[in-house]
């Protein structure tokens, strides 16, 4: 492992679009700077959701201390701004000087990692963007009944009575967004004050690099995913999913997501094993295509082709660049 002693601290981010191979450049970009992983998966912050989510294993988490990975229970809700939080304690946490850092005086006795330029790496880019751009996020908690007395009178009622109480977000929130306009209106209901006067954006003071992996070619891109779906089965996917149907109900909120959904589909028989491949398959690539419609809405994320061979070579001199020019 190399060690450099940088003296400034920062940031560097790796985000892009689902199997696009974010982890192994991760792994390989943090043992040779010498520095930890802060996951940006808003699904892998859950324990006991492994396969599905394509959490780094046990040996990888070994190589490079992983953080947000397995802090919240399946039945708990872990929201932007509790995601937002630990992030920044931990960026800070890091940044602190050697001395004054007990987690430094471990690594120098463990060979771990000590430098002070995190990798916050992920596909979530709502994560992302919270901590790069700091930004403001109502700390409300998820108020079930409440969502279900609203969500209960429609949307075109419920975006009537936004556009009375908060006209300023409608300007950001589509008439058919039954998400954004349920959740703003339950910011105003619980605080009694506009969601939109309680956004914005508060940036950290430190530097940010921030970097993307992206495949040109649409037929690497599918085999890859249908690759990692295979993959997914041979590591047990399907008793993961039957475990958890088992343990926490089939109604459990996460078992809805990508992966999780057709898995259970075809255990409770109403469709074939084969079926349920091909339709993760498909909802992998289009979940992968609005990821790259979000991430490619930010000039400031510096990309990468995904399947260049010297990709790390190309990478790693990126960064070297970035730190230069810190000094």
């Amino acid at each position: 492992m190399m060690r450099l002693n940088f003296g400034r601290r920062g940031l560097i981010t790796i985000c892009g679009a689902t199997a696009t191979g974010k982890s192994g450049l991760a792994l390989a970009l943090a043992q040779r700077l010498g520095c930890v992983i802060i996951s940006a998966d808003s699904r892998q912050v859950y324990r006991e959701f492994n396969i599905g989510t394509a959490k780094p294993s046990v040996a990888e988490q070994q190589q490079v201390p992983h953080y947000l990975i397995d802090i919240c229970e399946p039945t708990e809700t872990m929201t932007l701004a509790d995601y937002q939080l630990q992030a920044q304690v931990l960026i800070d946490h890091f940044h602190l000087p050697s001395q004054e850092n007990e987690f430094f005086e471990v690594c120098e006795q463990t060979s771990l990692p000590t430098n002070h330029f995190p990798l916050l790496v992920g596909g979530t880019g709502l994560y992302i963007r919270s901590v790069v751009q700091g930004l403001k996020i109502p700390r409300v908690a998820p108020h079930m009944e409440l969502r279900s007395q609203l969500a209960s009178l429609g949307q075109t009622q419920l975006y009537a009575f936004l556009q009375q109480v908060d006209p300023t977000a409608t300007q950001k929130i589509h008439p058919n967004d039954e998400v954004r306009t349920l959740r703003a209106l339950e910011v105003f209901y619980v605080t009694g004050r506009p969601i939109s006067e309680q956004q914005g954006e508060n940036p950290p003071n430190y530097p940010i690099l921030q970097l993307g992996l992206e495949c040109s070619d649409s037929n690497i891109v599918n085999r890859r995913i249908q690759q990692r779906t295979e993959q997914m089965l041979g590591l047990g996917w399907e008793a993961e999913v039957k475990y958890l149907c088992e343990k926490y109900g089939v109604d459990l909120p996460l078992l809805n997501t990508l992966g999780y959904q057709e898995m259970k589909q075809y255990l409770g028989g109403d469709i074939s094993l084969l079926e349920a491949k091909e339709l993760t398959v498909l909802h992998t690539r289009q979940f992968a295509k609005r990821q790259r419609t979000w991430f490619r809405a930010y000039p400031e994320i510096v990309w990468f082709d995904a399947d260049a061979p010297d990709l790390l070579e190309k990478v790693w001199q990126r960064v070297q660049e970035f730190i230069e020019n810190l000094k």
